[in-house]
């Protein structure tokens, strides 16, 4: 069977909302890592679950934390059409230089959210978002 790595930087990572769709997709759980400095981390307005959007920058950009998964090629497909607009699918770079497929999202839609990149990951900036709200 082929299987494809893909990166997930929010909601689909473990233990989050969306991550049973990724195991009902036949993924594994490969491991933990960062993009390159190149990204920014961005909280969303509108959604729920709540969701980040990854963006590449050409500067002032930071490492966010992610997680690498592999899942079949056939279901591949499946996960890429049930990303909502402004998210989508792109080539990330992880701070090691290796390309993988992974979620982006359109650079129009971080001009209406929060920028969270110097939290460095989603999950902290949630722990974050919980301390706050006790």
């Amino acid at each position: 069977m082929t299987m494809i790595e893909v990166a997930v930087c929010g909601a689909h990572m473990q233990g989050l909302p969306l991550n049973p769709q990724l195991l009902a997709l036949q993924a594994t759980f490969v491991r933990a890592d960062h993009t390159s400095a190149d990204y920014k981390l961005y909280h969303l307005a509108g959604f729920n679950p709540p969701r980040p959007g990854l963006v590449r920058v050409n500067t002032g950009g930071s490492q966010i934390a992610l997680e690498v998964w592999q899942l079949p090629l056939e279901n591949y497909g499946k996960l890429v059409a049930s990303v909502p607009a402004p998210l989508g699918f792109g080539t990330l770079t992880l701070q090691n230089g290796e390309q993988v497929a992974g979620f982006l999202c359109e650079a129009y839609a971080s001009e209406s959210a929060t920028d969270i990149s110097n939290f460095g990951g989603w999950r902290v900036y949630l722990q974050f978002q919980d301390l706050s709200n006790s």
